[in-house]
């Protein structure tokens, strides 16, 4: 196996290093000397930086490390600092220098010595290496006053690629643990799409301030999670304004404009004074614009406009007003389809769909129910001051009644938040008992299958005739609707079947859901697509 060739960029230290040509110089530290008189790194190309006025000092020291070190070889390059102070020309002409030159790092190791030169030179030169554009690592040199030999002193290398610091490494991890967490509102999530959801999340918010879309259905925590990522925004000293959080549902007519932009005084009947709207009140922080498929599409023109310029023009005003604010969107609609629809702007979805995140419905993180009912219930505790818990067997009860197929969660989180609300007020002597689940459970049935409970044809009669209808026994309509309406909830197949023969697909050798569900809707000349066309 060939070693490396070791090759070093310095910049000559027109203090450091020198102390003229007398004897006694040896007995005196110097940067680029020591550089190369280190036993255990030996620097085979040395590439000497300096200017005009230092070449004859830039000789001399080529000519001593020549003397302590024949196998390196001194290259001195000319380059010249107008004003070695100015981080502009420094950094400029150390990039062009670096950008000149012809690195062969398959065969050499490359050392950039920050020793010497100003302060703006080093700051320069750690840049140029953390960007890559110089491609290897730092050293330094420093006395060595143990050192009997005092113009060794000693050297250390600095790599910057801080994954090989276990210790920072360590600590990388570890506030990513903590930013995740704290998205996640210390819930022990085991989803593990949600969770893959929350670390990607975490990256985009503490790296990012392009707009972000948070989808799902209602309830599925979009407003939540948009105030945690300003909340972690600003723990980390990103962010110096504040939240502004907005229901687009609640901004309708000529209102909506002057609420999101703003308004000048006079600018229209009642306006008595002016008003500086969301976006303005956004600036420096975060504007979340929930339901933004409620807007109109002259906001959300105006909307494009101040997201890509930072600008825009108040109700009334000539002037434009700036605020540079980053949008956090959420919908529970599908904005591809209200493109199609002509009632969402397509240039506005193309700007803010670049970091687009879609939370589940709680149905379908049913893994994490347990750990969310132990989150309410501490969030009722905070909120009233008074600790209330599940006895064991009525915890038991909740719980499995919680995961079954017949808790369908369609407000998802904010049922899931009202129960518990519900069960903690009403429980006697801070204890959850059975009775009181049994209690809550019936509620929750009644509300979700109230518009499920079939009363003749409602759902039957799109997708039969009344002459269809009527051959059919009050059994097969009462169970076809049943089974429709479970379709209707599921996107496919498969996961409709699992629902309705969740027994008797247990004692099955080979599971053939979705052909039992095929064979039952053909029975009335159904099929999948027209149910879900």
């Amino acid at each position: 196996m060939v070693l490396k060739k070791t090759v070093a960029v310095s910049l000559i230290g027109t203090q450091l290093d020198f102390v003229g040509k007398r004897v006694d110089r040896w007995a005196r530290w110097r940067p680029n000397v020591s550089l190369c008189s280190q036993a255990d790194l030996v620097i085979d190309e040395l590439h000497l930086l300096h200017d005009n006025h230092s070449t004859r000092l830039a000789n001399n020291v080529a000519v001593d490390i020549e003397s302590v070190s024949p196998e390196s070889t001194v290259t001195l390059h000319n380059l010249n600092f107008s004003n070695p102070w100015d981080f502009e020309e420094v950094y400029a002409k150390l990039f062009d220098w670096c950008q000149a030159q012809a690195f062969d790092t398959d065969n050499c190791e490359y050392l950039f010595h920050i020793t010497t030169g100003t302060h703006v030179v080093q700051i320069c030169s750690f840049l140029l290496t953390e960007s890559r554009h110089f491609p290897g690592r730092l050293v330094q040199t420093s006395p060595d006053n143990s050192n009997k030999n005092k113009s060794v002193g000693q050297v250390q290398i600095i790599d910057l690629d801080l994954s090989k610091y276990d210790q920072l490494a360590t600590r990388f991890d570890s506030e990513h643990l903590e930013g995740k967490a704290f998205l996640k509102g210390g819930i022990q999530t085991k989803n593990e799409a949600f969770n893959q959801l929350i670390t990607q999340v975490e990256k985009v918010a503490i790296r990012a301030k392009d707009p972000m879309l948070l989808t799902g259905p209602t309830g599925a925590g979009k407003s939540q999670l948009a105030t945690r990522i300003f909340q972690l925004k600003k723990k980390r000293a990103m962010l110096a304004g504040r939240l502004v959080s907005v229901n687009c549902a609640t901004l309708k007519g000529e209102n909506a404009m002057a609420a999101l932009f703003g308004h000048t005084k006079g600018a229209f009947t009642g306006a008595q004074q002016a008003r500086d709207g969301y976006l303005r009140t956004a600036n420096q922080g975060v504007l979340f614009l929930d339901e933004i498929g409620e807007l109109g599409l002259e906001e959300q023109a105006m909307l494009l406009h101040a997201i890509e310029n930072k600008l825009f023009h108040p109700v009334g005003s000539d002037q434009p007003v700036t605020s540079d604010f980053q949008l956090i969107a959420g919908t529970n609609r599908d904005l591809f389809k209200e493109v199609c629809k002509g009632r969402f702007r397509e240039d506005l979805l193309a700007r803010i769909n670049l970091w687009t995140y879609r939370l589940p419905a709680l149905r379908d993180r049913k893994e994490d129910i347990p750990a969310n009912i132990d989150y309410e219930i501490d969030l009722y505790a905070q909120k009233m001051g008074e600790r209330v818990r599940f006895n064991k067997e009525a915890k038991t009860l909740f719980e499995r009644f919680a995961l079954s197929e017949r808790a369908l969660w369609s407000g998802n989180f904010r049922d899931l938040s009202s129960a518990i609300t519900r069960l903690c007020t009403l429980a006697d002597s801070s204890r959850i008992a059975v009775s009181d689940v049994q209690e809550e459970i019936q509620r929750l049935e009644q509300n979700w299958y109230a518009g499920e409970q079939v009363s003749g044809d409602k759902n039957l009669d799109r997708y039969l005739s009344k002459a269809q209808l009527a051959e059919l026994d009050t059994f097969d309509i009462n169970q076809l609707n049943y089974v429709l309406t479970i379709c209707a909830r599921h996107s496919s197949m498969a996961a409709a079947g699992r629902e309705l023969f969740n027994v008797s697909r247990t004692k099955k050798s080979q599971v053939n859901d979705s052909t039992r569900l095929q064979k039952y809707l053909a029975k009335f000349g159904l099929s999948w697509r027209q149910i879900h066309s």
